[in-house]
């Protein structure tokens, strides 16, 4: 059984994968309504991946003996004044949810809850791959500046991009 402490944290949780959920899809939506195709499926498959996470912390919560309790989700920003000033956004907010997760690793070994502890550690490992992704693309745009054939480029790579299901213990 998981304690009311862990639940509530974890139900936060669940609410803030699926608010980045919601921020990646309008995300897609800008980049679609500007043209770039290939930056907004990447933004579709990161849409993807976060309610992938959402769902799997909620499957877990339930095997826990915990109840989920969906909460409202903020409407995000729809609009950005460019390519990399969406990703730069999209940084900032994933460093938001590196400092979530490791918020509620602290909160499960407050409550010494070692089950949620460990299942937390697939998400950090998530968490450092998401920043580097971005980065990697932020590092890109700066190279790419105000050159469109270069930004062409960059979209096709990103529409490349597919959603795999992770295979996991959980």
């Amino acid at each position: 059984m998981i304690s009311k402490t862990m639940e509530e944290a974890l139900n936060k949780q669940i609410n803030e994968e699926m608010f980045s959920a919601y921020l990646y899809l309008s995300m897609a939506a800008y980049f679609e309504e500007i043209g770039l195709k290939g930056f907004s499926n990447w933004m579709r498959v990161q849409y993807q991946e976060e309610t992938f996470h959402a769902m799997k912390m909620y499957d877990y919560l339930l095997s826990r003996g915990g109840s989920v309790k969906l909460h409202a989700i903020a409407e995000p920003q729809k609009e950005w004044n460019s390519p990399l000033e969406v990703f730069k956004a999209t940084l900032e907010h994933e460093k938001h949810i590196t400092k979530c997760i490791n918020d509620l690793v602290d909160i499960a070994e407050k409550e010494r809850d070692r089950a949620t502890f460990n299942f937390l550690q697939w998400y950090i490992d998530e968490q450092v791959e998401e920043e580097a992704n971005d980065e990697e693309i932020i590092r890109k745009l700066e190279l790419i500046k105000d050159n469109p054939n270069a930004l062409f480029m960059l979209d096709r790579e990103l529409a490349s991009r597919v959603f795999n299901e992770p295979t996991t213990k959980e």
